[in-house]
């Protein structure tokens, strides 16, 4: 099981045109900045391998940090507890340099008591394909999409449903590399192109991930046989 939690400042800014009948129109901005914490992330997982084929089991969740201000913007903290629970599949031939990765999920979503919101239980579906093009780079494909299976609910949720949908599609490219004695880190770059999106915002995002293990313990090479007679 693993806990963390992370420190950081956050800038929000909205910019609104409102139209509405005849043709008048309201305009406002709205901007907040704050540095603040968020919330505490629990992750626990099994996993199994069979050769190329690796298997992995997940949970995901928080615990409110506290600093969940509903009065604000710029929030690091969700305000309500979410759980997510879900597995992969990874293929990974060392010998092609084939790999292909897919995680599915689903998360539940607890009421915000503050703004009486709940969101709707969604899907989640990410997967990505690629090629070792050196030792320790490769390069390829990756996609996602999201479904929201149910609708928000609550006193606040003002609007009805509002059950959401978006998915994407783009390149990614990843870098393995020692770190220290028996470490290894991991970098991953990719960028997406969402569409298809109902509810949910649509453009351009990029992704940067990095990843701290310890390093696959080195093959010792066969040491000849010696006998005395």
């Amino acid at each position: 099981m693993t806990f963390l939690t992370a420190p950081g400042n956050i800038g929000v800014g909205v910019d609104a045109t409102l139209t509405g009948p005849r043709g008048n129109t309201i305009s406002g901005v709205a901007t907040d900045n704050r540095t603040t914490i968020s919330d505490v992330f629990y992750q626990g997982t099994l996993k199994w391998n069979q050769g190329v084929n690796n298997e992995m089991f997940y949970i995901f969740g928080n615990i409110p940090s506290g600093t969940y201000d509903s009065t604000r913007l710029a929030n690091l903290s969700f305000g309500f507890v979410a759980i997510d629970v879900g597995g992969a599949y990874t293929y990974l031939n060392p010998e092609s340099g084939q790999e292909f990765s897919v995680l599915a999920g689903v998360t539940y979503n607890g009421m915000n008591k503050d703004l009486q919101y709940q969101n709707g239980i969604d899907f989640h579906l990410d997967w990505g394909l690629s090629k070792f093009v050196a030792k320790n780079v490769h390069v390829g494909v990756a996609g996602y999409y999201f479904q929201q299976l149910t609708g928000d609910s609550g006193a606040g949720a003002k609007l009805g449903d509002f059950k959401g949908r978006v998915a994407g599609i783009g390149p990614q490219v990843g870098f393995i590399f020692p770190v220290g004695e028996g470490y290894q880190g991991y970098l991953n770059l990719r960028g997406y192109k969402d569409f298809a999106a109902e509810n949910r915002a649509e453009g351009w995002t990029a992704w940067v991930t990095f990843q701290l293990s310890t390093a696959a313990p080195q093959t010792a090479p066969a040491k000849p046989i010696v006998r005395k007679y």
